[in-house]
């Protein structure tokens, strides 16, 4: 999600779209078995901009460079509001997903990894949502379904920019387990 997020001062903005995190998070994606990824950016020139790097992939050199590239950047889905992503789910498969979003501050309605896990094995269609800059603006975080525990490491660090923090989360959730 590109907007609605906070910038560091707290006010809600819509940030700028990064070539690593198309790259990284549709990979992540990709190798964890995620259906699709939306880039959420009611920005024209930020849709521009993922149009021009997800075709040079798809159809450009890239796409003969490196097939392997093209079939992670294949699951994009630009879209310019949360709205436009629930209601392609819903035509798509009949039925609207539940909402979950991502933060990597507490929330009292946190639900866990293990809980999520246990969840995306029932029938349900779930989204889960990342923000971009300082996070996912509070309301927007209200208005989800549910929110899922943050990334903790072993420090109190816990500043992760998106790409890290989605394939860490995916893993969680997707991952092998030994």
């Amino acid at each position: 999600m590109h907007y609605p997020v906070v910038n560091k001062k707290g006010d809600i903005i819509a940030s700028a779209v990064t070539n690593l995190d198309l790259h990284d998070i549709s990979r992540a994606a990709k190798t964890y078995g995620v259906r699709s990824f939306y880039v959420v950016t009611p920005l024209s020139d930020q849709k521009a901009l993922v149009e021009k790097i997800i075709s040079h992939w798809l159809k450009g050199t890239g796409a003969r460079y490196n097939p392997k590239r093209r079939e992670a950047l294949q699951l994009i889905i630009i879209k310019k509001s949360l709205n436009e992503v629930i209601e392609h789910i819903r035509k798509k498969n009949g039925d609207s997903p539940k909402t979950v979003v991502t933060s990597a501050g507490h929330n009292p309605r946190n639900i866990s990894f293990k809980r999520f896990r246990k969840m995306l094995q029932d029938d349900n269609l779930y989204l889960l949502m990342f923000g971009t800059g300082w996070g996912l603006s509070e309301k927007f975080m209200a208005d989800a379904d549910y929110a899922l525990d943050p990334v903790f490491g072993n420090t109190d660090y816990n500043h992760l920019s998106v790409r890290s923090a989605a394939s860490v989360i995916l893993d969680r959730l997707f991952g092998r387990k030994e």
